[in-house]
């Protein structure tokens, strides 16, 4: 019977077609082992990037050297790095879980801030006003960044997968990266005319949309050395290379 999940109750059986030549100790497969070493840390770096880069980084406004951004995007563009380190080595299905808990983490921040900024606060507490401006984001950027977020990580995840099966496993460079712009792309599409349209001036929405977009872009290509580093030694230690052949693709498909 067809796996259409990626998980096998055996162990990961080899794919003939993407044999991994000198990967030594690596079976290319299409088929998960039911376990992995590393792949909760993974999934818990992950997570927490994300809502770091959400919590710390996006109230804050920078300008350096003339160019006023967001300081939450020197870090967010990590999570991207991590989502596409779990696609190459755990594969879609497994980095498809990872996409849903980082979604549900982030609606459960957003209804926390909700919360703990609407509550009352106490007579000797001074801090309220500057609570609100740090925890206290509009709806429409809430709204914005969760939608941009499951959206942008479901096709990075989509284009890498499918990269990794037409270039048979070569040229990580080239999936890492066009994954991003496609990614990326669908993420700053999202995210800024959700969040901003109507309260920015159209052109200015446009100019961030690509300027933030070509960044997020470069500061990928930029890690490219260190994904590679990180992506061969999980390799070696999971010792599979997945290759998403028998991968239901849907968002909402079956169990990692």
């Amino acid at each position: 019977m067809k796996n259409t999940d990626n998980t096998s109750d055996n162990a990961a059986a080899p794919a003939d077609t993407f044999a991994s030549g000198s990967n030594d100790g690596i079976a290319s497969t299409s088929r998960a082992p039911t376990h992995f070493r590393y792949y909760e840390y993974v999934m818990a770096g992950f997570v927490a990037i994300l809502l770091l880069s959400n919590i710390i980084g996006a109230a804050k406004l920078s300008t350096v050297a003339g160019y006023t951004f967001g300081a939450g995007i020197l870090f967010f563009p990590i999570s991207y790095v991590i989502g596409d380190v779990l696609t190459e080595v755990y594969g879609y299905a497994r980095a498809r879980r990872v996409i849903w808990t980082g979604f549900a983490a982030l609606i459960f921040m957003a209804f926390m801030s909700y919360v703990v900024v609407a509550m009352p606060p106490a007579a000797s507490w001074d801090g309220q006003e500057a609570y609100e401006q740090v925890f206290g984001s509009t709806w429409r950027i809430v709204l914005a960044s969760i939608i941009a977020f499951w959206a942008g990580e479901f096709v990075n995840s989509y284009i890498l997968a499918k990269m990794k099966v037409w270039t048979k496993g070569k040229a990580l460079w080239s999936r890492t990266i066009g994954s991003t712009v496609f990614g990326q792309g669908v993420d700053s599409l999202i995210f800024y005319p959700i969040a901003f349209l109507g309260i920015w001036e159209t052109q200015d929405v446009l100019t961030v949309i690509v300027t933030n977009w070509l960044l997020k872009v470069v500061w990928e290509a930029m890690l490219t050395p260190v994904t590679y580093i990180v992506v061969g030694k999980l390799k070696r230690a999971e010792g599979v290379d997945l290759f998403d052949t028998e991968t239901d693709f849907s968002p909402f498909g079956g169990k990692p």
